[in-house]
């Protein structure tokens, strides 16, 4: 007989088990139906067994199982699909006339034990919430719960019992949860109410034999779980960047087609792990731009779409939540919020919070009276915002009105949606990632608060010239400070408390050095003061964040109680209004009273150990319940104290003391030969000694347990109720972290100027014509790879002088460069930021408005024309006179002609109706002969580039074209933009250089000097017989460019030799420079020659 294999397939354990059939419904069986759909592949796993080890398994059974007979194969199966049966236990209560208590639960759906009762009474209670239940030290999955989980976290799932499960232990919470959220998924940890110590006195009392008690305790998306992080330690890295919870409605109000033309949208977006809530309403055209630019600037992880929708707005955010973007979805309708009914939602939210004190008292309009004057459509988003809040126990944020704020200020520039793409201002155009873009290049916060400021500030540059020089003239004294110092980053600071040390002077740029990089150490402060807001902290993050917070503001009233009434403003540590009123708002001294106080109610060494029942410093005045709770346990230990004095007597040992062996404490050991009371309960021995619990210590540890049980019950319960107290000084904190992330924006860009040699610009008065003139402007993120091989170009703009540049030249020779290079530097100055060039001279622009490249969308079915088009459009609707217009290569995406004529128009109506200044590149030469209708104002600007001839032999057999010297050339580009229009693009170039075969090259070359002999002779044809005024055309030789109207032919042709001569003087390639004066001389000819 073979031997059997060593190791067997245990797939069997894992796969769904039929319920076995009675003698009725054998003998009433019906055909079979047709089969369902097979099943996922389950799950299998291989187990190894040695021969002794099987042995001696089989020696400990009770009695040998019986050999199953192994099942036939059967093609067909009627067993239902295991998603199917699961999701049919896990959601589909027992029925009426059936007792789920009834049998032993033993499997097959028998009967539910007392936990699957539990999971699915949760269930049913929140079916829309991944749930991980607490049993013991794991947390486990149920139903297709596990399935997911199994799928997401790459565990195992198995069947037991009634339904499909796995699990994870308890440390790895924090780590399991981020997974799941980050996969787009709603959890819900479900934890244990009761400990054992209660559970047992309660069955002592008559409790009977229940399962613990669980509920609900926590639910987290992406949108919130930064918020309750505080309780997810061990999870990883936090995400620093911003987690916005978008809310959108709409209304249509002029609609033809699907499509609709213009809607009105309400937008609410909330960051709930830092209390900003934003919030406006805006007209928006068909293809939704503004939407689009708002979801871009924000970029959210969860959105709710309040229906409702606009089919245009429903498919623009159905695109952005794309399968692959694991963001979050929810449709709710808001038809209850009709006629009042969502200002009356959120009126009720403030009648039942404590918080609207607090907001009476403050002199802006936000809280309740901002919420009452908001629109009609934000109000319903912020309604439905709050409702899906409450779910998470975060609504109360709506409250707090000091951190509202609008999508569109008056002193801020909104970038639109193709700007931010088309500039790279967030991410790059490659791979989505932040590496190459301008806010990678200008980033150099502390502090990850510090870090999502400065990205709003870049994705929302001001409009204010007093406000744009105000952070000038900051970011100008910071650097000033900063003297030859070359990276004041990093100052070292003490390793113990944080604190610059006592050799480095107090002067601006050490003092925020050394503020802003202990804060950078510390945890994120302002999401920090959320969590405590939320009653989401640990205690550890609680003392941290307030110390932090509390050193900052030690350390930055140096420079504050420097400055005095009495002291002059020569000797003021702090010059510019900016700085001070940011300082003195971080170093508040009722914010740091209040931060003594509250750091002066907890014990430090507890709360960085966690230790609920120690961390409250308790009296009979403060924390008078866990006084009496501590004091309840002292009594304990005492009773079990007085009790050993008794066994000393009892036993005759003096020296008899308690013993604690591997965590049992109270045990009194003794000999072996030792005769004890026989109700003397044995716990462990050794050779030499037995430990023993007597009945009265038994008893007495009970209640010892149970004192500290019901201790850390009452710290748990303390705790929550110091975090809500917190609500009267959550203001005050979170404009003290919002003033410390502004001063850090301000160090990050002195440091940004100071390390690249930007220099500062200068703003024209707002009485005074839009201009732009930069003297040896560099492209910043370029720069920052290239050095000091980047060539720097000028820039030269003046509404009532050349408002236009039109640039030709080259392909891959710098022309998009250029023109980016002039939108990011208008950009960085109305940031506040100092630019890279040696001199910037500008008028402040209220848009920046770009069509660049060219791309598709076939999510929304839109053709690349399509898409410049609809590029050109927004711009031409949106912009002003004040506003800066970047154009690359309109027409492209349709034929020459149409090309021409719509790039000529479009340019047209920019020079013509807006009158603001643009910057045009273009391929098409028939542009530059608007220069002739807008003399003046539009100048013809080319990239140099030096050319090398190369001669290529090409032939056409087919075409009949004889053997003929092509000049590809070899170009060199200078970079460097020149005045003069560029004749020839170089594209068979840029093809030589891509490795086009050279086949191909060769024809193309060919027919492009077919094309260009073609052109040349339809223009000399044109030139040689002009049309009569009655549309014949002459066929005298006498009439030629001498037509019947002779000063107008005599007009045409100089107009044509001006034209090859200015040509040939501007043409860097002398083969162009000789064909253009040859021309012109041939022109002359004729006209001599009559």
């Amino acid at each position: 007989m073979a031997k059997r294999p060593k190791q067997q397939a245990l797939s069997r354990f894992f796969s769904t088990k039929p319920p076995p059939p009675t003698p009725a419904s054998a003998a009433q069986a019906q055909p079979v139906a047709p089969p369902p759909p097979p099943p996922k592949s389950p799950v299998y796993t291989v187990a190894s067994f040695s021969p002794a080890k099987r042995a001696r398994a089989l020696s400990r059974s009770p009695k040998a199982a019986a050999k199953r007979p192994r099942p036939s194969p059967s093609p067909v199966s009627v067993t239902p699909s295991r998603g199917a049966a699961v999701r049919r236990a896990l959601l589909e209560p027992p029925q009426p006339g059936s007792n789920p208590s009834a049998g032993d639960g033993g499997g097959g759906g028998r009967g539910y034990t007392p936990l699957e009762k539990q999971v699915v009474d949760l269930k049913a209670r929140h079916s829309d919430v991944l749930l991980m239940v607490e049993v013991g030290y794991r947390f486990r999955f149920f139903g297709e719960d596990a399935a997911v989980a199994a799928s997401v976290l790459g565990i195992v799932a198995h069947q037991d019992r009634n339904f499909l499960t796995a699990s994870v232990p308890t440390f790895r919470l924090g780590f399991h949860v981020r997974r799941l959220v980050d996969a787009g998924h709603k959890v819900g940890v479900v934890r244990q109410t009761e400990t054992a110590a209660i559970k047992a006195a309660a069955a002592r009392g008559g409790g009977g034999a229940a399962p613990f008690a669980r509920e609900l305790s926590a639910v987290y998306t992406r949108a919130t779980i930064e918020a309750g992080a505080g309780e997810l330690e061990g999870g990883g890295a936090p995400e620093e960047g911003s987690r916005y919870l978008v809310c959108v409605v709409d209304k249509e109000l002029d609609a033809v087609g699907r499509e609709g033309f213009e809607v009105k949208v309400g937008v609410v977006a909330i960051e709930v792990s830092t209390g900003e809530v934003v919030h406006g309403e805006f007209m928006d055209g068909a293809s939704r731009s503004g939407l689009e630019a708002v979801l871009l600037g924000l970029a959210p992880v969860e959105v709710i779409l309040g229906t409702p929708l606009s089919f245009a707005t429903e498919k623009l955010m159905r695109a952005y939540a794309g399968p692959v973007s694991n963001v979050r979805v929810e449709c709710t309708s808001r038809d209850c919020f009709s006629e009042g009914g969502a200002l009356a939602e959120l009126m009720s939210l403030f009648e039942k919070s404590e918080a609207i004190k607090i907001n009476e008292e403050d002199s802006n309009l936000h809280g309740m009276e901002g919420v009452m004057a908001m629109p009609e459509l934000v109000a319903q988003a912020m309604a439905l915002s709050v409702r899906y809040l409450k779910g998470f126990g975060m609504e109360r944020l709506i409250c707090f009105g000091s951190s509202f704020r609008p999508f569109t200020a008056n002193t801020e520039m909104s970038l639109s949606a193709n700007a931010l793409q088309q500039l790279e201002v967030l991410k790059n155009n490659s791979d989505g990632s932040i590496e190459g873009s301008l806010f990678q290049t200008m980033n150099n916060t502390c502090t990850a608060f510090g870090s999502r400021l400065f990205r709003h500030w870049l994705t929302h540059p001001l409009c204010d010239r007093n406000l744009i020089c105000a952070r000038h003239d900051a970011i100008s004294e910071i650097s000033e400070s900063m003297g030859s110092r070359q990276d004041p980053v990093h100052i070292r600071q003490d390793e113990e408390d944080g604190c610059c040390a006592a050799s480095v002077r107090s002067d601006l740029s050490t003092i925020l050095s050394s503020v802003l990089t202990m804060l950078g150490r510390s945890l994120d402060s302002q999401r920090g003061i959320t969590r405590i807001f939320h009653c989401k902290a640990t205690a550890k993050e609680f003392f941290g964040v307030i110390q932090a917070i509390l050193e900052a503001g030690k350390q930055l009233r140096k420079l504050v109680l420097e400055d005095t009434e009495n002291v002059s403003s020569q000797h003021r540590t702090v010059h510019t209004s900016l700085l001070r009123r940011l300082i003195s708002t971080a170093s508040s001294s009722a914010v740091l009273a209040n931060a003594v106080k509250l750091l002066s109610c907890l014990d430090k060494d507890a709360a960085a150990q966690g230790d609920m029942i120690n961390l409250f410093i308790s009296s009979a005045d403060q924390f008078p319940e866990v006084a009496e709770g501590h004091v309840t346990v002292e009594m304990a230990k005492q009773k079990l104290d007085l009790l050993i004095v008794g066994y000393r007597k009892q036993l005759g040992m003096r020296s008899l003391e308690y013993k604690t062996v591997s965590g049992t404490a109270y045990l009194i050991e003794l000999p072996v030969d030792r005769k004890v009371p026989s109700n003397w309960l044995k716990v462990n021995s050794t050779k030499k000694a037995i430990r023993y619990h007597t009945p009265e210590v038994l008893k007495n540890l009970d209640n010892l347990l149970l004192a500290k049980e019901e201790l850390a019950v009452i710290c748990r319960k303390t705790w929550h109720k110091f975090l809500m107290d917190f609500d009267k000084y959550y203001a005050q904190f979170q404009a003290t972290v919002e003033s410390l992330a502004a001063l850090d924006c301000l160090y990050s860009l002195a440091t940004l100027a100071k390390q690249n040699n930007y220099v500062q610009p200068n703003f024209v008065p707002e009485n005074e014509a839009s201009q732009i003139h930069i003297k040896d402007g560099r492209h910043p993120v370029l720069e920052s790879l290239l050095g000091v091989n980047f060539v720097p170009n000028d820039t030269d703009l003046h509404v009532d002088g050349q408002y236009c540049q039109i640039v030709t030249g080259p392909n891959m020779g710098g022309k998009s460069c250029y023109i980016r290079q002039v939108a990011l530097i208008t950009i960085m100055a109305q940031v506040g930021s100092f630019v890279p060039a040696s001199s910037a001279r500008l008028h402040v622009v209220d848009g920046i408005y770009t069509r660049m490249g060219a791309s598709d969308s076939i999510q929304q079915g839109t053709s690349t024309f399509y898409e410049e088009m609809n590029e050109a459009s927004n711009i031409l609707q949106s912009c002003s006179s004040r506003s800066l217009v970047i154009i690359d290569e309109l027409g492209r995406g349709t034929s020459t002609h149409d090309g021409v004529a719509i790039a000529y128009a479009t340019l047209h109506y920019l020079l013509k109706v807006k009158k603001c200044i643009v910057i045009f590149v273009t391929h098409y030469p028939k542009i530059l002969d608007i220069r002739s209708e807008f003399e003046g104002s539009v100048g013809a600007y080319h990239v140099s580039y030096l050319s090398t001839r190369k001669l290529l032999q090409t032939t056409d057999e087919k075409m009949g074209i004889s053997t003929e010297t092509e000049d590809l050339g070899e170009i060199t580009f200078l970079y460097k933009l020149v005045a003069g229009a560029s004749d020839r693009s170089f594209g068979l170039n840029v093809a030589l250089l891509a490795q086009l075969p050279l086949r191909c090259i060769k024809r193309a070359s060919v027919m492009a000097a077919k094309l260009q002999e073609e052109m040349s002779k339809r223009d000399g044809n044109k030139l040689m017989d002009e049309p009569s005024r009655d549309g014949q055309r002459e066929s005298s030789p006498k009439f030629g460019l001498l037509s019947t109207e002779p000063h107008q032919g005599l007009m045409e042709a100089c107009r044509r030799i001006l034209r090859d001569m200015r040509s040939a003087q501007s043409n860097n390639d002398i083969a162009n420079t000789l064909s253009c004066l040859k021309s012109a001389h041939e022109i002359a000819l004729k006209m001599i020659n009559g």
